[in-house]
């Protein structure tokens, strides 16, 4: 028998099958009110601001730029900008504020968009968010453990705040991000907002942003073709707003993020089966959303109340169309259960291919087989697995092959074995792995899914606090030239201990747990994300037109442009091919009905 680790404390029992969250007693983060940044570790509040006017500047700058907090920004003025955008699109502009002396109160605020035809959009889709400040650190040699003094540290624009007004610091930036939400009934036409920074009331700068929009309509997120799957972090809601894990105020404060995921066009809902399938690896262990439960006659109990709460809450937000559970391999190959004849919480270690790993699971796949055919979810359930090596998914496949061949298989897969599980309905490559591009054409003829994804040993494309801005944006065109369906990243809300302050973590370089920030509030890696995801639907329906035109010239131009983008390693001139792509399609735009 395999050697069998039992905790023998109810209070422990309690703690992972009720949900209850070690952290909850920390502070909660809350909307609407300011805090303090963590104090400049670089050399850069050295900069000269001798030079810089007295009172409050403004002027619009690049979105592929993060501005260092501390740095005189040494730049002329642009008061105009102009962007693209289809019906129904969301687009973004950037300015940066700068003052050598304290601002009191300072606000940002937009007009309504006139066109040249008398056609107005209102005011409300414009929003101007305050970009504020974390602490980040380096890639270094990525994955590994981290203490803090070994890497460099500095400051990262990177969240969008919710404030109303700030108060600028002297000798300091403050970019301003300008978000455009296009209604999908707008009238084609070229349109004029105002875009005012004001202080105490009274305006003191004025800017000008033109938005095109395009006569072509963009789907909703939820029928746009990018497979996006960035997991889920359920415990880490809970313990930023200090409530009591599964309980209707979780479910509450659930909300505002997993709205912002539902808005990117998120394809999959993220469950467990047992304990925390990657054996703590978070900030916050994940709880359990199944319970299990073996009576003293040694039959099997499974609760599902849970993990039918989570799906039905995910798809009420638009998120429907897989739910992908881990894992059948958890990291450490434990499984843990209530044992009601010891009336204790039991941890076993049941390696694939052992007799104790067949005995646990078997009853529990055919019940929740049942359970997931009587809730109608059966086609769209996967049992999923995250980087395990073929001694360990081999005899993990067989016995799901014996008991429950239904169900789906989802896996990360880093150990280039994609090929070797031809019913895996969902797989995601490791970045930069070798794949054979016929096998995603077979797959998807198939109605198989096959990403591709990132994570703390990818120094680029990836998201991580300090990576460039537009890194976000290229991942998406990295899967159009590559073939890809879409991209996973591991995460999209696994918070660390404080993260409107401090993005770095134990483990990993910053950023790498989460894109989104507490209560809803976003980010330039969120905003920047969402941007490729729309230019890959864009490019897919351009493309179609082209096909039915039978425009070969442009359509060979716009493959030229997406293949130089098809690699996974930075090279010197990644943006701005990106951006000559981003120009092309907006060129197509006009030009295509």
């Amino acid at each position: 028998m395999p050697k069998t680790t039992i905790y023998s404390s109810i209070a422990l029992a309690c703690m992972l099958f009720c949900g209850s969250n070690p952290g909850f007693s920390q502070q909660r983060f809350a909307t609407g009110t300011t805090f303090t940044e963590m104090a400049d570790p670089t050399k850069d509040t050295l900069s000269n601001w001798s030079n810089v006017k007295t009172g409050l500047h403004a002027s619009f700058v690049s979105i592929d730029k993060r501005y260092p907090k501390s740095v005189n920004p040494n730049l002329a003025t642009q008061r105009t900008a102009a962007v693209d955008a289809w019906k129904g699109e969301q687009v973004s502009a950037q300015v940066l504020l700068w003052t050598s002396a304290a601002a009191a109160d300072v606000a940002v605020s937009a007009s309504e968009l006139k066109s040249t035809t008398g056609k107005v959009i209102g005011s409300d889709a414009v929003q101007a968010r305050f970009v504020r400040y974390v602490m980040t650190d380096e890639f270094a040699s990525g994955c590994g453990h981290r203490k803090p003094e070994d890497f460099k540290a500095s400051l990262s624009a990177d969240m969008l705040d919710d404030l109303k007004s700030y108060d600028l610091e002297a000798k300091k930036v403050r970019p301003v991000w300008i978000t455009v939400k296009v209604p999908k009934e707008a009238a084609a036409g070229q349109y004029k907002t105002t875009i005012s920074v004001k202080q105490n009331g009274q305006v003191k700068e004025q800017l000008q942003l033109t938005v095109n929009v395009q006569n072509h309509v963009l789907p909703p997120a939820s029928q746009r073709t990018y497979h996006l799957d960035q997991w889920q972090h359920p415990s880490a809601v809970a313990r930023v707003n200090n409530v009591k894990m599964w309980s209707d105020e979780h479910f509450e404060a659930l909300k505002p993020t997993m709205k912002q995921l539902a808005a990117a066009g998120q394809k999959v809902i993220t469950a467990t089966l047992n304990k925390d399938a990657w054996n703590v690896q978070t900030y916050d262990p994940y709880a359990d959303i199944i319970t299990w439960k073996k009576a003293k006659d040694g039959s099997w109990t499974y609760d599902y109340a849970v993990f039918d709460r989570w799906v039905n809450f995910m798809m009420d937000l638009g998120v429907n169309k897989q739910i992908n559970c881990y894992s059948l391999l958890p990291w450490n190959n434990e499984v843990h259960y209530f044992d009601e004849s010891k009336n204790e919480l039991v941890n076993v270690i049941a390696k694939p291919g052992t007799a104790i790993f067949e005995e646990l699971w078997t009853p529990f796949l055919k019940d929740f087989s049942k359970h997931i055919t009587a809730k109608g979810w059966l086609k769209i359930t996967n049992i999923a697995m995250d980087e395990r090596g073929r001694e360990e998914m081999d005899p993990a496949i067989a016995l799901l092959e014996k008991v429950a061949p239904e169900f789906g298989v989802a896996f990360a897969d880093n150990h280039k074995s994609y090929q070797r599980y031809h019913k895996s309905t969902d797989i995601s490559v490791a970045a930069g792995d070798p794949f054979d591009q016929k096998d995603l054409i077979e797959r998807r003829k198939k109605g198989y899914i096959t990403t591709f994804y990132v994570c703390c040993s990818d120094e680029f494309p990836n998201q991580f606090t300090f990576s460039d801005p537009a890194e976000s944006t290229y991942m998406a065109w990295y899967a159009l030239a590559a073939g890809f369906d879409g991209a996973l990243r591991w995460a999209f809300n696994s918070w660390v201990k404080d993260p409107l302050h401090d993005s770095r973590f134990r483990t990993w370089p910053a950023g790498d747990t989460y894109i989104v920030y507490p209560q809803g509030r976003s980010s330039i890696r969120y905003e920047r994300m969402l941007e490729g995801i729309q230019d890959y639907t864009k490019v897919g329906i351009l493309k179609a037109k082209l096909e039915k035109s039978k425009d070969q010239a442009n359509l060979a131009k716009l493959n030229a442009k997406i293949a130089k983008l098809n690699t996974a390693k930075r090279y010197a001139d990644w943006n701005k091919d990106l951006n000559d792509a981003k120009r092309f399609v907006d060129e197509l735009s006009r030009q295509i009905n």
